[in-house]
């Protein structure tokens, strides 16, 4: 079963960005700034395709001081 089956259209470009960009440990997360700059699609969109992919468990969200991290697990 392929991802785009499983995700929406901005939600499979956030994930392809962030595997670009490497974000796939907890050592290697980013911010969803970074992936909005990388991504080139509005905040909110890359903020509710985020939520999309926690939501389906292929990524997760690490709480820290002045940003949440985000990072992929799938």
């Amino acid at each position: 079963m392929a991802i785009e089956d499983e995700l929406g259209p901005n939600a499979v470009k956030v994930y392809k960005t962030m595997k670009d960009l490497g974000l796939l440990s907890e050592e290697k997360m980013g911010t969803a700034e970074r992936i909005t700059q990388q991504s080139r699609l509005p905040k909110n969109m890359v903020l509710n395709a985020l939520q999309e992919l926690l939501t389906k468990g292929f990524g997760r969200r690490k709480v820290r001081e002045k940003a949440a991290g985000y990072y992929l697990l799938k």
